[in-house]
């Protein structure tokens, strides 16, 4: 066992041994601890020590055997070494020549060696700064730019600058310092640019007025083009162009882009474009736009007043449509069609609304007339941008109605102007000039007036052919207003006609109806009014080829209007001859007033009544007047005159303040009636047959004749008999008088000549009472 372990630890340290020999020196620690680590490292130390005396034995040999060669290689180097040294001396020696010589050649070298160092640092630079200039130059003109407000070309350049230059030379602090300034620098372009749109914008509101103007007149002067063009046609194979036209016409005028710089909103349009917030410029331009549309569509409260009020108005809003037709065709979907269509719309209503409340106000047909022109160009200017206005000439045809009422009023006045100038006598005539220059104003043809010697009259008074004059004025008045609206004839002839037919039938009417009723108008006026109308009447159908001439359009079509003045003269000639015959009425009333009848008079007078005998004056002259009127006027008016004289008679006879009368106030009574009477057989008024005008007397006369000849029994007896000859003596009125008759019979002993029957005939008038009475009760039940 201890051999074993003896030699295992021989075999070990020889492993040792040999790992020192062969381990490099600085590797040799741990192979030695692995020594120590044993317990054997004494017997370790005796194998190192054999081992080393070993290695002495073999470096001893080797030494021997070339002991000679080193000898010999002594002897060499010992001969070498003193050539060595003289080859040192002369090194030394040259060395110090070559520097001595080569010291000049050192400085030209290490200048040399500084001019290459420079020479490679400035290529550097230079290489450098071809980098950098581009960059500088590129921000040079940027800032150039945005000085001189070029921001859309400050944009671009921008856009370079950080996508192209910066990128080369992005390690530089300067780089850095501009890439950090961009973002600053496209909002300061943003702000600037979104700046100049607000000023466009607050430039295109003040110029709207103007823009709308120009575009106007294009539209006015192109209607005068087209009526030029369409009033000269072809003649003799050449054909005058637009452009000839228009050269002979006035000068061209501006243009929106002439008025107004564009370019600010181009600029922010692409501006906004480039920087991706074009939805944003977008939404923006129409809301500011909307808000101005807004303000312009707010007329002004005094925008009734004058044209030049409605001119404005319409001015700018031409103006702002034309601006956003300009923006619409100019730019890609800044505005579209459907954004235009709704502010149209808005705009439509709005005007129209704003025109249908101010135009209420205007009571003066030449303004609404020149509105209506006004509106007319304001809808042709639109319509030539392509904006529909079918609802703008709709809108006129409401105008139209009001001008009309306008029209009315006017004419009203003129009409009340001619009547109350009027002398109401017809017209004299001196010679040929003058009865022309009437018969020129109104149609009437006279056979025999034309035969006739001057001077000589007119039957009607001048208020006859003014009116005629005033009529066919106000029928070229309506037409005015029916040119340019795009109606057809028959539309314009029935608007004509219509408004003609409210004329005559309201405003001529109504001013002659005025006339007719006033207090202070006389018979000789009523009988004037009378004719006049007449002739007017006969005028109508003058009027009627009147219209259709300036029409065109025959008064046989189908659904033609007619014209209903002959309606208009005859219920006017009606009512004047309803005030003839109340006025006259009232003239007989006032005579009557005079009356002043003793009704206990016992002895009738000679002669009629002073107040009768005038009354009866009067009314012959007066019917002396009537010559002219139709015949069955006069004789209405005289039966009328009569009746109600007759009327009055009786009523003066049976008023209850008369209590008592005498058979002498009741025989002057008479001779009253007996002097209508002889009024009534002369013939005031010819056309009359027999006694027709008579029996306007007739219950009178027969009341009369029965108390004075005092005939009861005549009258009781054929009481009811269709021959009887008191037929139109009422009972109850006989009654009346015969109570008054009795009564003054009691008091006053009428009947004193029959003093010896006056029994007896107190008893008769007591009996003819009771029988009266009796005939009353009877004919009440």
């Amino acid at each position: 066992m201890a051999e074993l372990e003896s030699i295992e630890t021989a075999a070990e340290h020889e492993r040792i041994l040999r790992e020192i020999e062969s381990t490099d020196t600085a590797c040799i620690g741990p192979t030695l601890r692995s020594v120590y680590d044993g317990e054997e490292h004494g017997r370790f130390m005796e194998k190192l020590e054999a081992r080393i005396r070993n290695h002495d034995r073999e470096i001893e040999k080797m030494c021997n055997f070339h002991y000679q060669g080193f000898v010999d290689s002594i002897t060499e180097l010992l001969k070498v070494r003193g050539e060595a040294q003289k080859l040192k001396n002369q090194v030394t020696d040259t060395n110090r020549k070559l520097q001595s010589e080569g010291k000049e050649l050192i400085i030209a070298m290490e200048e040399l060696k500084q001019c290459r160092l420079q020479q490679r640092n400035i290529s550097a630079t230079v290489d450098k700064l071809t980098l950098c200039l581009p960059v500088l130059e590129m921000y040079s003109k940027l800032r150039e730019q945005m000085k001189s407000k070029r921001h859309y070309p400050a944009l671009k350049t921008l856009e370079h600058l950080e996508h192209t230059y910066l990128p080369q030379v992005s390690h530089y602090r300067f780089c850095k310092v501009m890439v950090d300034n961009i973002p600053k620098l496209r909002e300061e372009i943003k702000e600037v640019s979104m700046s100049d749109l607000k000023d466009f914008l607050e430039s295109i509101r003040k110029h709207s007025d103007k823009i709308g103007e120009m575009a106007m007149k294009q539209a006015q002067q192109q209607r005068n083009l087209d009526n030029i063009v369409s009033q000269h046609p072809r003649i003799s194979g050449g054909k005058k162009s637009k452009k000839e036209a228009c050269a002979g016409s006035d000068l061209e005028v501006p243009g929106a882009q002439e008025l107004v710089d564009f370019s600010p909103v181009y600029r922010c349009l692409h501006i906004y474009t480039v920087l991706g917030a074009r939805e944003t410029f977008e939404n923006y331009y129409r809301k500011q736009r909307r808000k101005q549309a807004r303000l312009v569509l707010q007329p002004p409260s005094n925008m009734h007043e004058t044209l030049d009020g409605y001119r404005k108005y319409f001015n700018q809003i031409v103006g702002f449509f034309v601006v956003e037709d300009h923006i619409l065709h100019t730019t890609q979907g800044l505005v579209n069609r459907a954004y235009i269509d709704e502010l149209w719309e808005m705009a439509l209503s709005k005007t129209i609304a704003a025109l249908r409340t101010h135009s209420s106000y205007c009571s003066d047909p030449s303004l609404v007339l020149d509105l209506k022109n006004l509106i007319v160009l304001f809808a042709d200017t639109l319509q030539g941008y392509g904006f529909p206005v079918n609802q703008l000439f709709d809108m006129l045809l409401e105008i139209q109605d009001q001008y009309s009422e306008t029209l009315l009023k006017k004419w009203s006045g003129v009409f009340r102007n001619i009547l109350d100038s009027d002398n109401y006598s017809p017209i004299p005539v001196t010679n040929e000039e003058i009865y022309k220059k009437i018969v020129g104003q109104f149609p009437f043809q006279d056979a025999e007036l034309e035969k006739q010697p001057f001077p000589k009259k007119f039957p009607f008074s001048e208020f006859v052919p003014k009116v005629y004059n005033q009529i066919k004025e106000f029928i070229y008045a309506c037409l005015k207003f029916s040119e340019d609206l795009h109606l057809s004839s028959t539309e314009v002839d029935d608007m004509i006609r219509k408004s003609t037919n409210l004329l005559l039938t309201r405003t001529l009417s109504n001013c002659l109806q005025n006339v007719i009723k006033r207090k202070n108008v006389g018979l000789t006026e009523l009988v004037q009014i009378i004719i006049n109308t007449t002739h007017l009447e006969k005028s109508c159908k003058f009027l009627e080829e009147f219209i259709t001439n300036i029409t065109n359009v025959l008064p046989e079509t189908v659904h033609t209007t007619k014209l209903y003045g002959t309606t208009t003269f005859k219920d006017a000639r009606h009512a004047a001859e309803e005030e003839i015959y109340t006025n006259l009425n009232q003239k007989i009333d006032q005579f009557l007033q005079l009356a002043d009848y003793d009704w206990m008079a016992l002895e009738p007078g000679s002669r009629a009544s002073d107040y009768l005998v005038d009354l009866i004056g009067f009314l012959r002259s007066t019917f002396a007047v009537f010559t002219h009127l139709p015949g069955k006027v006069a004789q209405t008016a005289c039966m009328s005159a009569c009746k109600h004289l007759s009327t009055s008679l009786m009523q003066l006879l049976l008023e209850a303040e008369v209590r008592q009368l005498t058979l002498g106030a009741l025989q002057q009574f008479n001779l009253d009636v007996e002097e209508c009477e002889q009024f009534a057989r002369s013939g005031p008024v010819p056309g009359f047959q027999g006694d027709t005008l008579q029996l306007a007397f007739i219950d009178l006369r027969q009341l009369l004749d029965l108390f004075i000849q005092w005939d009861w029994s005549t009258y009781l007896a054929d009481y009811g008999q269709p021959t009887c000859k008191y037929l139109r003596v009422n009972p109850t009125t006989a009654l009346v008088l015969l109570e008054k008759m009795r009564d003054t019979s009691r008091k006053n002993n009428v009947f004193a000549q029959f003093r010896k029957n006056e029994r007896d005939k107190q008893k008769l008038i007591d009996t003819v009472a009771k029988q009266l009475r009796g005939l009353i009760n009877s004919h009440h039940s």
